[in-house]
C-alpha cells in the first residue's frame, strides 16, 4: 500500500498531463483546462506531503 501512496501524486500529474494533451488535439473545451490545472496542482502537493511523511 506504501508503494502506490508514494506515486500517487506521480498518477496525478500523469492525468493531469493527459487532460492537457487531450484538450490540445481532441476536445478544447475549458473544462478540461481546469481538470488539467487542478489535477497538476494537487498532484504536486500530494507527491511533496506524502514522500515527506513517508520517509
Amino acid at each position: 500500500m506504501n508503494l502506490f501512496l508514494k506515486y500517487l501524486g506521480v498518477f496525478l500529474l500523469l492525468l493531469g498531463v493527459i487532460c492537457l494533451v487531450v484538450y490540445k488535439y481532441a476536445l478544447p473545451t475549458n473544462a478540461l483546462l481546469v481538470a488539467g490545472i487542478a489535477l497538476e496542482l494537487i498532484g504536486l502537493i500530494a507527491y511533496v506531503l506524502i514522500n515527506r511523511k513517508l520517509d
